[in-house]
């Protein structure tokens, strides 16, 4: 029997969701313990496993009509809230909207009176590729959609000649697997048989190639040197491409943030490059004596202590370097949240939602390592979190002037690292883009139509999502509560506040429904989904345990 074939069809039999804890616990039977064990005790597969096609019942529609009923509308561009709005879409287009909150026929209506809709929200960095964290990509996607994502650039959600991403893509597209709207990206000299690209030449002709079988950008990580670097630019914005580079430390002392956009990069992500560009009286970062970037304790405590090294906020200098990247046409995508667990591992580590919803094997991947990438604090101290606090006051005020002055910001995740598990990052990012200075219409304009921009301007395209207009994709969020009142109630696992009338706690918000391309999702039942995989996994982990003890 086919492991991979034999995991989904214990995910997906389950036609009642009320049925599904118990047939869980009847499945891991005595009787059918040692045959799970037999089946799931073979060494991790080195691949990611394919993405089982989608069941039926599992998102519905699209409806020839569709009435989206009585809700406030938050339609991504910053206008302010308006309601009652009803939604008319037509297969997978928005056709009417109704002010006023119009009751009309239709063949199914969704009374979201008292709700709020948004356009669905992008995240702009996204990876899903890793066997050894979560080996079924659709753990990440359903995730991604429960908490609203409909659509995500992944930079990459794998790498090497079996990536899986183009696959992906088009099968989302065509809507045959659960999953957000996908978008590829790729390192250069990465999935083709050519191997590394060390020429601009060479980078040329990997451009002209991924274009040809469907990428939609490249991630760079600040490995080339700078004559390749911008042949890669140059070829990638004549076809058409979209670029968005991690500026690394080892090649930063060549290509910062100011130089990379100075040769037509279109987007920065993270703050590597940044700090590197606005060094007070030096011409490179001062590291210690002992420092070693292979090490990841020394690599990302000292990191932070480049703040040190800058001028402050309101500076000549910091001013001509926003200017810089305003006049290139530069878009940040900060990705906060990634390393919000340097400012407190011990609150990171205990996020309400990982006991439920973050797969054991990832959990064992966030722990300290010297092997998992970002799995770095080793030994952190409250000198490391006080570190890292101070970096993101300059990080938040960098972002902010920035945006301020009319640069796009977006919203990106990086998912599967530091304690950072799908869709409950995205909705991390969006609270700290709110603590960097944005306002909460600004923090939904970030997560929904620059970031749509950012991944379409590249194309020479208006994007055909990002905000809610008659002739546009039916992406759209459907939520119980405000969340620009409160952005917390985004999160799958909701709001808990206490009732002041009852005094007892109650817990609001989640995601009601996702819609994508015209499909409705249920959010919920994606979440217990995503729950029932992890209680699977916990029971098998436990199974070979008693196995083993067994033997």
């Amino acid at each position: 029997m086919d492991k991979q074939w034999f995991a989904s069809q214990v995910l997906h039999a389950r036609a009642m969701a009320t049925r599904r804890h118990s047939m869980l616990k009847s499945f891991f039977s005595a009787a059918a313990l040692a045959s799970a064990v037999i089946a799931f005790s073979a060494p991790a597969a080195a691949q990611m496993e394919r993405v089982p096609d989608r069941p039926a019942g599992e998102g519905e529609g699209p409806y020839d009509t569709l009435l989206i009923k009585g809700a406030t509308m938050i339609d991504g561009t910053g206008a302010p809230p308006e309601g009652p709005v009803s939604i008319l879409v037509e297969g997978n287009r928005i056709a009417r909207i109704l002010r006023g909150g119009a009751d009309i026929p239709a063949d199914r209506v969704i009374d979201a009176s008292g709700m709020y809709i948004l356009p669905g929200f992008v995240d702009t960095h996204g990876h899903n590729g890793d066997p050894s964290k979560a080996p079924q990509p659709s753990y990440g996607f359903k995730l991604w959609l429960t908490h609203g994502v409909t659509s995500v650039r992944g930079v990459g959600f794998g790498f090497g000649p079996d990536d899986p991403s183009l696959d992906q893509k088009r099968r989302s597209a065509a809507n045959t697997i659960t999953a957000p709207r996908l978008f590829a990206y790729t390192a250069p000299g990465d999935v083709w048989p050519n191997g590394a690209v060390g020429t601009p030449q060479q980078g040329r002709e990997w451009v002209r190639w991924i274009a040809n079988r469907g990428y939609d950008g490249i991630k760079f990580f600040n490995n080339e040197d700078p004559a390749t670097l911008a042949a890669i630019l140059d070829e990638s914005d004549k076809l058409g491409l979209g670029t968005v580079a991690h500026l690394g430390q080892r090649g930063v002392a060549e290509v910062n943030a100011r130089a990379a956009t100075e040769l037509g990069l279109d987007g920065v992500t993270h703050f590597y490059g940044h700090f590197e560009s606005l060094l007070d009286g030096a011409a490179l970062p001062q590291y210690p004596a002992d420092y070693n970037y292979l090490d990841e304790q020394s690599r990302f405590a000292w990191v932070a202590r480049l703040a040190d090294q800058v001028g402050d906020p309101g500076t000549e200098q910091w001013s001509a370097y926003i200017d810089h990247l305003i006049e290139n046409d530069a878009t940040l995508s900060p990705t906060f949240n990634i390393y919000s667990a340097s400012r407190d591992v011990m609150k990171a580590r205990n996020m309400e939602w990982h006991e439920k919803y973050t797969l054991p094997s990832l959990m064992q991947f966030y722990a300290p390592s010297l092997t998992n990438h970002g799995s770095y604090y080793h030994d952190w101290t409250s000198e490391d979190e006080v570190a890292w606090r101070n970096f993101y006051r300059k990080w938040f005020d960098l972002t902010r002037e920035f945006k301020d002055r009319g640069g796009r910001v977006t919203a990106g995740s990086d998912p599967g690292y530091i304690y950072q598990t799908w869709g409950f990052a995205y909705i991390g990012e969006l609270e700290m883009l709110r603590e960097a200075g944005l306002t909460p219409l600004e923090v939904i304009q970030a997560a929904t139509i620059n970031g749509a921009r950012e991944i379409y301007e590249p194309k020479g395209e208006e994007p055909p999502m990002g905000s809610i207009k008659e002739g546009k994709l039916a992406d759209l969020v459907i939520v119980p509560e405000n969340p620009l009142a409160n952005l917390k109630v985004l999160y799958g696992t909701g709001h808990t506040r206490l009732n002041r009338e009852t005094n007892t706690l109650e817990t609001v918000g989640g995601v009601r429904w996702t819609i994508k391309d015209g499909i409705v999702f249920d959010a919920r039942a994606l979440l217990k989904d995503v729950a029932d995989m992890v209680e699977m996994q916990k029971l098998r982990e436990n199974a070979i345990m008693q196995s083993q003890q067994a033997e």
